[in-house]
């Protein structure tokens, strides 16, 4: 005897409860986003005290690449034999597409790791929080588009916390202009990358997509390595355990576990609400920073994070960053 259906409230109301469910997932990965993301500048620092950080950014990126890729290839054949229409294989386009920005995004975090060498964590950190003001004068520069007076006030307060940041506000103690300069260009890369990605041909799948960009950055990382010599200056015996937990905290938490928590968040939560992992990351770096490693704050580094972030927030509301 065929079951009558439910009544529509008792849907209504399952529905519902399901939509909670999904929320608060989302709102559990992007928590997670904050807090993992945030952290990686940590373990980098901690990484690089006895790693080459090209080197370990290489097996970092190409490890978390051999999990993900066949685990969404995986997925991909499933799908073939299900009927959809997917190619079996990624196309010529899809690995250019992929090489390019995957070169782009994962050579700024090994630059990251050099400029970690010569700076703290949390300095490190707010200076990468100039991404999404790179963001709004790299599209600006490609598109022509005018720029509003918050973006605006964005990008001139943006420039003074930098400054603050780099010495020029005074009292900052001794700040490698070294250092500086190559987050920076590490910041700048990565907005380009990101910017490539939406220009380029990808996978439809992020887990695939992103497999594939770690690999081939992974690959570029490697090369880059091998050309600056790091191979030679390599001694595994002399690799602490610290470093070897930092680099296994980078493959599975900040390469895998964050970015599947950000593919979760991005596709339930309103885009603005997801970019605020664009400040809220350096402020988890600072504090980490302090609290594990004692790194000393300065009140140059109060203001010129406190202007970072502030310029972050006026273009994030209108402009919201992709990782």
């Amino acid at each position: 005897m065929a079951q009558p259906d439910a009544p529509p409230v008792v849907r209504s109301e399952e529905k519902t409860a399901a939509v909670r469910r999904a929320s608060l997932v989302a709102w559990v990965c992007l928590f997670i986003v904050w807090v993992l993301w945030g952290s990686t500048y940590l373990a980098i620092k901690v990484g690089v005290e006895t790693m080459p950080p090209l080197l370990m950014a290489a097996a970092r990126n190409l490890v978390a690449g051999a999990i993900m890729f066949p685990a969404a290839m995986g997925a991909r054949r499933r799908a073939v034999r299900a009927g959809q229409a997917v190619h079996r294989w990624p196309s010529r386009a899809e690995w250019i597409g992929c090489a390019t920005a995957g070169i782009l995004l994962l050579c700024a975090n090994g630059a990251v790791g050099i400029g970690e060498q010569r700076l703290p964590s949390g300095l490190a950190a707010l200076l990468v929080a100039t991404v999404p003001l790179w963001l709004l004068g790299i599209d600006a520069a490609l598109n022509h588009a005018r720029l509003g007076l918050a973006p605006l006030a964005g990008l001139v307060l943006g420039l003074v916390g930098v400054g603050f940041l780099s010495g020029l506000g005074g009292g900052s103690g001794r700040v490698s202009a070294t250092g500086v300069v190559i987050i920076l260009i590490a910041a700048f890369t990565w907005a380009l990358g990101t910017i490539m990605t939406r220009r380029v041909t990808i996978p439809s799948s992020p887990i695939l997509a992103s497999g594939m960009e770690l690999l081939c950055g992974g690959v570029a990382l490697l090369v880059w390595s091998a050309a600056a010599g790091e191979f030679g200056s390599l001694h595994l015996a002399q690799v602490s355990w610290r470093s070897w937990l930092a680099l296994g905290y980078l493959i599975v938490f900040g390469s895998i576990v964050a970015f599947s928590a950000y593919g979760v968040a991005v596709r339930a939560l309103p885009t603005p609400t997801v970019a605020t992992y664009a400040y809220v990351n350096p402020v988890i770096a600072v504090l980490l920073g302090t609290l594990i490693l004692n790194e000393r704050l300065t009140p140059a580094t109060f203001v010129g994070g406190a202007l970072i972030l502030g310029a972050v927030v006026l273009v994030v509301r209108r402009h919201p960053p992709s990782h």
